[in-house]
């Protein structure tokens, strides 16, 4: 199979700054209890919920026993992206995980899980996704037909941006190690910054618009996306849409192209609008004004500083690239230890174009919250940064 080879480890350097990057070796820190709480878990989770061959399972233990208790490997000698991987992780390899900055290592382990369960070799295994089962589970579960169907019949726009942003609040990799789903959002207050009427704004103003969405997750979240999508594309303030997936199984829940077509065949079987929503998508697809796209980079352990020049050049054409969740607010602002008032505009000056982030906050980073919302936030006494109860819309123009 020819794989794509974008991976050759040539992308161009960060640029230098001042704040440290977010780490795991803090006891105490949320860095250390994805490595050692979450992670663990998710791999005995995948371990335990598909048929895996000895050597599968073999593999899996090894990956277990190498990030509790040993440093990080290379891949191995056969592995497509071996030369890519080597070049990115030069100065981390033979180093314990935890002393490896944050978003480099959570981004590297998925790459290993696929190695560990023979994603990539021509076998049984070969592109099964390991996080299959979850996602089915999600799209088919209790209340999705329901919120489908009041969704699909609204035509406020504010309703559907905020189902988009609250659909990120508990993404599958978010419950490994937890106790249960987090708060369900109430109204404004859960807010940490909100800037959507500049959002609307803006499509207002420059119509006609080409919108690019950097997706996060499949499921819920991934299906009140198509449903923002579709009334984008119907009401004239996207004259053209652009869909970035994964080109693989990533973060557990990530979306690909198959979890796209999962959602459009979910929509089409439910009742009422949802149908028409699918159908719709499904003629803009063929039409050539939803465009999809899954980018190499999209897997790539680096911020959004690092990203190559064709993936710029893109974000460059579009009127604004809207940016889901929380893995895509870290690699848009870089996963360092901003004070939290550090201007949103200041730290995504760097990108190529006009950008929005709609997040679910479930890490440490934060830009861009008042001296007054900062100050209630810490009155609260909760961990509104990593709960997930807390989400944000931010825009620079």
């Amino acid at each position: 199979m020819p794989w794509p080879r974008p991976e050759s480890g040539d992308l161009p350097a960060a640029p230098a700054f001042d704040v440290p990057e977010l780490g795991s070796d803090d006891p105490g820190g949320f860095g250390w209890s994805v490595l050692h709480d979450r992670t663990p878990a998710l791999i005995a989770q995948v371990r335990d919920t598909r048929p895996y061959g000895p050597a599968q399972r073999r593999a899996l233990d090894s990956l277990l026993e190498e990030i509790t208790s040993s440093t990080m490997k290379p891949l191995g000698s056969g592995a497509h992206d071996r030369d890519a991987w080597d070049r990115w992780g030069a100065a981390y390899f033979g180093r314990p995980w935890g002393d490896v900055p944050f978003l480099w290592w959570e981004s590297y382990f998925y790459r290993r899980l696929l190695e560990a369960v023979g994603f990539f070799e021509p076998g049984p295994w070969f592109w099964l996704d390991p996080f299959d089962h979850w996602k089915t589970a999600e799209l088919h579960g209790p209340g999705v037909d329901a919120d489908l169907a009041a969704l699909a019949a609204t035509s406020e726009r504010q309703a559907l941006l905020s189902a988009s942003l609250w659909g990120n609040q508990a993404d599958l990799g978010f419950l490994f190690g937890s106790t249960g789903l987090p708060d369900a959002p109430g109204s404004g207050d859960r807010l940490v910054a909100d800037e959507s009427a500049l959002l609307w704004d803006a499509l207002e103003a420059g119509r006609p618009n080409h919108v690019g969405v950097v997706t996060d997750n499949a499921g819920r979240e991934l299906l009140a996306d198509l449903l923002l999508a579709d009334h984008l594309l119907e009401t004239g303030l996207a004259a053209t849409l652009t869909l970035h997936l994964k080109p693989r199984p990533y973060y557990v829940s990530d979306a690909t192209t198959a979890d796209l077509v999962a959602c459009l065949r979910r929509l089409a079987a439910a009742e009422g609008r949802a149908a028409d929503v699918s159908r719709r998508l499904s003629q803009a697809i063929g039409a050539g004004r939803l465009r999809l796209r899954a980018h190499e980079f999209s897997c790539a352990p680096w911020s959004f500083h690092r990203m190559p020049a064709d993936l710029a050049e893109e974000f460059r054409t579009f009127s604004l690239t809207v940016l889901k969740g929380d893995l895509n607010y870290r690699r848009l602002v870089g996963d360092r230890a901003w004070h939290p008032a550090t201007p949103f505009a200041e730290v995504t000056a760097y990108f190529p174009g006009p950008v929005a982030a709609l997040r679910t906050l479930k890490s440490d980073v934060v830009t861009g919250i008042s001296a007054a919302r900062l100050s209630s936030l810490g009155a609260s006494g909760r961990g509104w940064r990593t709960e997930g109860t807390h989400g944000l819309i931010q825009v620079r123009l």
